[in-house]
């Protein structure tokens, strides 16, 4: 089978294709290859969270096009690949579905191999099959459709090539990027025999949280879609199987589909959050309002931090992060720690150690400052790193002292605020659901935002008790707070309160 690494090679080309839409679509193989690239030129549809991929030196080139507005000439877009790649560069060209789909990536490919320029393609998820899938359209379906075909509506008009009578005769037909030419092609169709009851579905962002789909018949679906006001891109599927888009429409089945549900986290550690409440089928909106900096100038990290200390005590994630950074920077890791106990304040911060390797000697009965002091082994004489952030309150070393604990308190990590964009401060407003991991993320968010307040329809939703006394002297209320203070039971109270 053939492995999809490609660029080691310097003055290389490799024609990727990012998928539909959504970036959980993009392959493997993809991602590998944007990792490994000094140039990446990409279309106008392909997402920031695709290009996050991309090495923070790599230069972007946007040259794709939307709705016919070019942004460069396919000619010149060929000359950028073969220039970049005779400088000794590794060039991945993203296309939005696949490469070879109504992508000209045919056309790249030659243009290489006649200039001499080595090259490979990753193929993608195509759009022409992943779309209708995700609208509850299955192109084929055993009683109904054997056959598809899928053609650009882009070039409909005066396209004598297109055999509309072949297409007629087909189960399904799905036309690409025909927003503006939806009305002549279904024309075209009904005059080369198609039934203009057929059912046709037009769906509009397509694998995206914002998917619109529009039912109607072939005659109607072109006045359908422009009541609609449907956006570009778009998708059309024509054929019987249009039809099972209202009995399979799965997405809209999903807790959180149509929400909006804000992630306040750094963008660092919004991933796995962001992950799961996208998957119930809400658009995330991330909202970064915090910062981490690491702060790490006291912590021993010599070769006494095996007999130095009896705990070591994390009570965050950060901490964890933070803490490993300074070994490693040392040149250590959690082998250092020889037989010193170490506890978690929580589940989240003992699956952060286990990433590292460690596995907690001790949790708490509940996630909290109080728990862990009042409940520490052995904690009389025992002596005690207690890594902590710049917001991080007195009241675990209090407590641990107070049992006879010898503690030395080291800064591990300071937060900060961070601004947001006016844009982005909209989409907050907006939202359905904002979610705080954090007591800060709630101090900071009120501060981004200013002058400005959140609707009263907008659900806040907490993390733990410091979180939500956070959120409630913020925002002066808190309407869902987790169970437990760990990242699915936060999800479950977001289900909660909007549902």
């Amino acid at each position: 089978m053939p492995q999809f690494t490609v660029m080691t090679t310097a003055g290389f080309v490799t024609l990727v294709g990012a998928g539909p839409g959504d970036p959980d679509l993009l392959t493997l193989a993809a991602a590998r290859a944007l990792r490994q690239a000094d140039v990446v030129l990409y279309d106008a549809l392909v997402s920031e969270a695709v290009l996050r991929h991309c090495p923070g030196g790599a230069e972007r080139v946007a040259v794709g096009k939307r709705a016919g507005a070019h942004s460069m000439a396919q000619d010149e877009i060929n000359a950028l690949l073969i220039g970049h790649a005779r400088q000794g560069k590794r060039v991945v060209r993203l296309k939005g579905g696949d490469p070879f789909v109504f992508g000209r990536g045919g056309e790249e490919a030659l243009a290489c191999r006649e200039a001499g320029i080595p090259f490979a393609v990753i193929p993608g998820v195509t759009s022409a099959t992943a779309v209708p899938a995700h609208a509850g359209i299955p192109v084929t379906h055993r009683g109904l459709a054997r056959s598809f075909a899928v053609v650009t509506g882009s070039e409909t008009t005066g396209a004598a090539e297109v055999d509309w009578a072949a297409l007629a005769r087909l189960d399904t037909v799905v036309i690409l990027m025909g927003a503006a030419t939806l009305a002549d092609a279904a024309a075209k169709l009904i005059e080369a025999g198609r039934d203009p009851a057929t059912p046709a579905a037009a769906i509009s962002h397509g694998t995206l949280p914002g998917q619109v789909v529009v039912v109607a018949t072939l005659g109607a679906i072109a006045q359908a879609v422009q009541s609609a006001s449907l956006p570009t891109p778009m998708i059309t599927v024509v054929g019987e199987v249009a039809a099972l888009a209202t009995q399979l429409a799965w997405r809209h089945a999903l807790p959180l589909a149509g929400k909006r549900v804000v992630v306040t986290r750094t963008r660092e550690q919004a991933s796995e959050l962001k992950e799961m409440i996208a998957a119930l089928g809400a658009e995330v909106i991330e909202a970064p309002v915090l910062r981490i900096e690491d702060d790490t100038g006291d912590l021993t990290t010599d070769g006494r931090v095996a007999s130095r200390w009896d705990w070591v005590v994390f009570t965050s994630q950060n901490a964890v992060a933070a803490f490993f950074r300074a070994l490693e920077r040392a040149g250590r890791d959690a082998r250092a720690l020889g037989a010193t106990k170490v506890a978690a304040i929580g589940p989240a911060t003992a699956e952060a150690l286990r990433g590292r390797g460690v596995i907690a000697d001790f949790q708490p009965s509940a996630a909290n400052s109080a728990c862990l002091a009042a409940e520490l082994p052995r904690a009389a004489g025992a002596r005690v790193l207690l890594g902590v952030g710049s917001l991080s309150g007195p009241e675990l070393a209090d407590g641990l002292r107070a049992r006879g604990a010898h503690v030395e308190r080291v800064l591990l990590y300071r937060t900060g605020p961070m601004p947001l964009s006016p844009e982005l401060s909209a989409a907050v407003l907006s939202a359905h659901a904002v979610t705080f991991a954090s007591a800060s993320s709630a101090k900071f968010l009120r501060l981004a935002l200013g002058e400005q307040r959140l609707p009263g329809d907008v659900s806040l939703c907490a993390i733990g008790p410091q979180a939500a006394a956070a959120t409630r002297e913020a925002f002066g209320r808190v309407d869902a707070v987790a169970r437990e203070p760990s990242l699915a039971s936060l999800v479950e109270a977001v289900v909660g309160a909007l549902s």
